[in-house]
């Protein structure tokens, strides 16, 4: 039998090596992606099993990064989601614990797939010029003040986490190479102009907030629908892959977030 006073040394030294900072594990940041199918992977064709309709991937930017830093990913993004469904379904996990929050959201509520649809019909079957028009009067008028209050409600909820709203891309390069679809170079720089118009009240949103913007615009400038290499799906089977960053395109913008999460 151990001497009395050698069983308090070993528990002495035990709780020590357990309280230590230098020797315990610490706990893994964590990391919360909120938004919509650009956030969720939508357009790099592998999706997790149990993600269902909001189509979430191991190869979409929240997935890799939160695995680039060590973090605990809280990954909630869906496919189709809008400002509305980011608040009602997707803050549930933010917390004053979080340390790094993602948020893509607004192309929805701009209609922006049925946008791009209209524009991709022949010029006497469609009318892109009234589409878009529409789409930029909701970015304007609509927009900013949805994004004030989900801003708002994530910071009240993860009040010590760093917000990183992120942008979307310009779809094209000024070429159409599918053979099904019908952009002028027109509707197409229109189509470019309301991307920017996006990231402009989004930024100034995020700005407003306290909020870290990420722009892609720059970062995607060659890689768009047809470009070389692309990063952006063209028209695509299924169709909902069609106009969404594919895996290099998520590798893209992952690239672009890391950098702010430190």
């Amino acid at each position: 039998m151990k001497p009395i006073a050698g069983i308090i040394s070993a528990a002495v030294l035990g709780t020590a090596l357990l309280t230590s900072p230098s020797l315990a594990h610490a706990a893994a940041p964590v990391y919360v992606a909120l938004g919509d199918s650009y956030a969720s992977g939508v357009g790099t064709r592998t999706y997790i099993a149990d993600s269902g309709s909001c189509q979430r991937s191991t190869r979409a930017y929240p997935y890799v990064d939160a695995a680039r830093v060590g973090a605990a990913l809280t990954f909630v993004a869906c496919s189709g989601a809008r400002v509305s469904d980011v608040t009602a379904n997707q803050l549930g996990p933010l917390n004053s614990g979080v340390k790094w929050v993602t948020l893509q959201v607004g192309g929805n509520d701009a209609g922006f797939s049925s946008v791009i649809t209209e524009c991709a019909k022949p010029s006497w079957l469609g009318n892109c010029t009234a589409a878009v028009t529409n789409a930029q009067a909701t970015i304007n008028n609509t927009l900013p003040g949805r994004l004030n209050t989900l801003y708002a409600a994530v910071r009240s909820r993860a009040s010590t986490a760093k917000v990183i709203i992120v942008g979307y891309p310009r779809l094209f390069n000024g070429i159409d190479c599918n053979a099904a679809t019908f952009f002028s170079p027109d509707e197409m720089t229109k189509l470019n102009a309301t991307a920017d118009l996006l990231n402009s009240r989004i930024s100034s949103a995020a700005n407003a907030a306290g909020f870290t913007f990420v722009n892609p615009t720059s970062a995607f400038i060659g890689h768009a629908v047809c470009g070389s290499p692309e990063w952006i799906n063209g028209l695509s089977n299924p169709v909902s892959e069609s106009y969404h960053p594919n895996t290099t395109g998520q590798g893209g913008y992952a690239n672009l977030v890391d950098d702010h999460l430190t």
